[in-house]
């Protein structure tokens, strides 16, 4: 999977469960993400994904996660949280990764 910021695209690895399965099945989407803390852009789906959500104690800048069911969240900052979330996949390689996203709200493509 690709995320593509701005014409940039970012290689994804994906986790290797129901969660990501079914983000996957949705492929390709643009999505309007908004910015949230100076950490992170999430938006909202149309759906509901099947979820597992967990602490994961430290966010890591790159990561992608499902917050409840149906939000999608991208943080380009690492970070220590209490928050559960279930694990979509992360951005292999982040260099460029926050500038991309800016500090306003973002059209993000996943394919």
């Amino acid at each position: 999977m690709y995320i593509i910021i701005n014409q940039r695209r970012y290689p994804v690895q994906l986790e290797q469960n129901a969660t990501a399965q079914a983000f996957v099945s949705l492929l390709p989407l643009v999505l309007d993400m908004e910015e949230l803390n100076g950490n992170e852009k999430y938006v909202y789906l149309g759906e509901h994904l099947p979820s597992e959500p967990q602490c994961p104690g430290m966010i890591n800048a790159g990561d992608i996660m499902l917050f409840g069911s149906n939000c999608v969240v991208v943080f380009y900052e690492s970070f220590r949280t209490h928050y559960a979330y279930s694990r979509i996949g992360r951005v292999l390689s982040t260099e460029g990764l926050r500038l991309a996203l800016g500090k306003s709200n973002v059209k993000v493509a996943f394919e």
